[in-house]
């Protein structure tokens, strides 16, 4: 009797195992994890830069980054690392102290609500020329990286510096937000705020300063390490004398009457 010699065509083919069903499932699982992680980090992350903002509106601000960097550099540096810093109240310091940064630094500061777009635009077109590099920061964004953020320029510190700024124009408003400058702006060697800047290179409180003494501390603020109040160059009197003549322009300091507080 013959042999039956017939083999079904998928003899001795590798059974394929299908994939388990629950693997959607899993990365399903995975993927709402992951989400809940991230809105819960979003969650705190607005919590606390919101609460930080407000109560900053209505406390000192005890330190900033720029002065814990600064420190850290006289201390590797082996140099001096004391910081001289005096927190004063908008009300204790000279109505010409304001207006000076004010004239120097962002003059349509009572009327922008933290950005001068126009500025802006003309800082970047002067930057694309290949002019000077220079910024268009208000007071507004500069008191945000100092008081919020990091020194070290990126687009990822700009963004928070945006967030920030907003954050302090709705929440502080424009006179906060200029007794905060006025506070912890570099005015000098480890030096911050205009009551220490007055203290030690005219001898005298910042109630007390004079519109040119005002105007001679603005004029340093780019860079208050290079130049010098106590012993003013070329470009310092000569900057000076410019701002002083801005004061007068914009009309003395009835120009920032009735700032925003809100």
């Amino acid at each position: 009797m013959a042999k039956n010699t017939f083999r079904s065509k998928n003899a001795g083919a590798k059974t394929v195992t299908p994939p388990p069903q629950d693997t959607p499932r899993k990365l399903t699982s995975i993927w709402s994890r992951v989400k809940r992680i991230v809105v819960k980090l979003l969650v705190f992350f607005f919590a606390s830069t919101i609460s930080a903002t407000i109560f900053f509106k209505f406390v000192p601000i005890p330190f900033t980054m720029t002065m814990l960097s600064r420190k850290m550099e006289a201390m590797a540096a082996g140099k001096d690392s004391e910081i001289h810093y005096d927190w004063v109240s908008y009300d204790e310091i000279s109505k010409e102290a304001p207006l000076s940064v004010v004239a120097a630094e962002d003059q349509l500061f009572p009327e922008h609500w933290g950005f001068d777009f126009k500025s802006m635009g003309n800082a970047f077109n002067r930057n694309l020329k290949g002019k000077k590099i220079r910024g268009a920061s208000t007071i507004s964004q500069q008191v945000a990286k100092n008081v919020f953020l990091w020194q070290t320029r990126s687009y990822i510190r700009k963004a928070f510096e945006v967030y920030f700024t907003v954050l302090i124009e709705l929440i502080w408003g424009k006179e906060r937000i200029l007794e905060v400058y006025l506070n912890v702006a570099e005015m000098g060697d480890m030096t911050f705020g205009v009551e220490e800047a007055s203290k030690r290179y005219f001898g005298k409180s910042a109630a007390s300063l004079t519109r040119e003494q005002a105007a001679r501390i603005a004029a340093v603020l780019p860079s208050p390490r290079k130049w010098s109040i106590a012993k003013p160059g070329p470009y310092v009197v000569r900057r000076t004398a410019q701002i002083t003549r801005q004061m007068r322009a914009l009309g003395g300091p009835a120009y920032l009457s009735g700032l925003r507080k809100f």
